[in-house]
């Protein structure tokens, strides 16, 4: 395991997932998805670390996520990148993950009310970009927000199963894409949605 992975696994460890919620459920400490209004959930913690993982991060990295939610995923996001561009499509969701991200004290946020499936191309290209909602198709958007040598997380497929993808972007653009696993996620607002 290289060192890298055991810093994300010990910050991941000292997130409490309640603190993400606005009721404090007593299940959120379980290893499952769980509900935080308006239709979307907070994906289960052993996802959450394994997609993080799964991007790589370096330090000087810019990242984009598409799916602010609850702000969980962001915090470990912040903690590994240099800044990170989080957009949020429902308004009340966007509002409470800021609040609280703002009030952990996370200084290399930046947030936006919007659809993601679009991305933040004003500050675009990306070195990452995890997308935590399943789209119908990989949006095109964010492949051109993707930085040569960059890599993108996202779930792809119907509504009830996706594959969550890698993609690589290679220096000379060309795309290798690998799947990881099979996942549920709930659907991506906006232009991909199903």
């Amino acid at each position: 395991m290289t060192a890298r992975k055991q810093d994300i696994i010990a910050y991941f460890r000292s997130l409490d997932r309640r603190s993400f919620m606005d009721r404090h459920q007593q299940d959120a400490g379980l290893d499952e998805a769980l509900p935080i209004g308006y239709g979307q959930t907070v994906s289960q913690p052993s996802l959450v670390l394994e997609m993080t993982i799964a991007l790589a991060l370096e330090d000087h990295h810019k990242t984009l996520e598409i799916g602010t939610g609850s702000g969980f995923q962001t915090a470990l996001l912040a903690a590994f990148s240099n800044e990170v561009y989080t957009v949020e499509k429902i308004p009340q969701l966007a509002e409470s993950a800021q609040k609280r991200l703002e009030a952990k004290r996370h200084t290399n946020i930046s947030f936006l009310q919007g659809d993601g499936s679009l991305g933040w191309p004003e500050h675009a290209p990306y070195d990452r970009i995890i997308v935590t909602a399943a789209a119908s198709a990989i949006p095109k958007e964010l492949i051109d927000q993707l930085s040569p040598g960059g890599r993108m997380i996202i779930p792809v497929g119907s509504p009830h199963r996706q594959d969550l993808f890698a993609i690589d972007k290679s220096i000379d653009g060309q795309l290798e894409k690998t799947v990881l696993e099979v996942v549920r996620f709930v659907p991506l607002k906006g232009k991909y949605e199903h």
